[in-house]
């Protein structure tokens, strides 16, 4: 539930949620009653097939003679039922298509301010146009936060943070304009490097544009060292700036985490193992998905391996 001047408004996703649990009741509520009709007629078969003339006779005389009001009335039930099944089937969905057709578009209660644009999956470059940066806040926020308490700690990106938690505090990020990670609900710098994680896999593009990615396998495949950084680095530099930038600083971030190796035990290979397929996938799955995962994270050691070299300028 979104929350602007004091009023409530569902989210489309929950809307539709909210849909499919209705219509879900109703189709369970006509499956239930649909197998109660078959059971019966079940039973009366099996009872005529294990009774006598003269038991089911006498049975059925006894019945006719002696009919209970909850029979008659269960019996009137399931007939008026019967008879309206299909039209009340017809009925709902009717009204599901006219709600649905009618129900405004997320962008359009954006437009009207009604919900506030999201962070979390939301492409990049739409989340720096909006805070007219070219790195998002969130992640500058995430990366300072850790680089003041969490360089030391063991496993540090490695080790997940609570997952409702993580889900709060992303819920907080899509709904407030400001955020303080020093505070004592995100005391565990887990939580925060789950959540950045959880941003860059939600991007409905990764951090490494689609159209980059067989270019990136092609030049980790080069097998001299130097053509291949001076492949990489080709490639970065003509990344569009919102991912270069955030591309820029989050490996410069990674790169310290990596150089208190022998404290929090992450490597640069770790490293790459843990934000490969995060930063860097293919736009459509293929079968050598193994084979793609050990180039992603290749590329991802080597470019914090080779971080001054890639990064840094023409000179260096």
């Amino acid at each position: 539930v979104t929350t602007v001047s004091g009023n409530e408004f569902l989210l489309q996703s929950d809307i539709d949620f909210l849909i499919l649990d209705w219509f879900h009741a109703i189709k369970n509520a006509i499956d239930r009653l649909s197998k109660e009709r078959s059971c019966t007629s079940k039973n009366l078969e099996f009872k005529l097939r294990r009774s006598s003339s003269i038991e089911l006779l006498n049975s059925l005389d006894t019945e006719s003679k002696e009919p209970k009001p909850e029979h008659r009335k269960s019996l009137i039930f399931r007939l008026n039922y019967s008879a309206s099944d299909t039209n009340d089937r017809n009925r709902v969905k009717s009204r599901l298509k006219k709600f649905i057709s009618r129900r405004p578009s997320l962008k359009t209660l954006q437009e009207k301010g009604l919900i506030k644009d999201q962070i979390f999956g939301s492409h990049l470059h739409l989340v720096c146009e909006h805070e007219k940066s070219t790195v998002p806040q969130f992640v500058q926020l995430c990366i300072k936060a850790v680089e003041r308490r969490g360089l030391d700690v063991d496993g540090i990106y490695r080790v997940s943070g609570n997952l409702a938690t993580i889900q709060k505090l992303r819920f907080v990020v899509n709904q407030e304009e400001k955020l303080n990670l020093d505070d004592s609900q995100w005391e565990d710098i887990h939580v925060v490097t789950g959540a950045l994680k959880m941003f860059f896999r939600e991007l409905p593009e990764p951090l490494f544009p689609y159209c980059f990615f067989e270019q990136f396998v092609e030049a980790i495949k080069i097998q001299d060292h130097t053509t291949r950084i001076k492949s990489i680095r080709s490639l970065v530099k003509k990344l569009p700036r919102p991912n270069y930038d955030t591309m820029k600083m989050l490996f410069e971030h990674l790169k310290k985490i990596a150089a208190k190796e022998s404290v929090n035990l992450m490597s640069t290979q770790s490293l790459g193992i843990v934000f490969g397929p995060t930063l860097l996938r293919p736009e459509k799955e293929t079968g050598n998905m193994a084979v793609h995962m050990l180039y992603q994270n290749q590329i991802v050691e080597l470019m914090l391996s080779e971080y001054s070299k890639i990064f840094g300028s023409e000179e260096d």
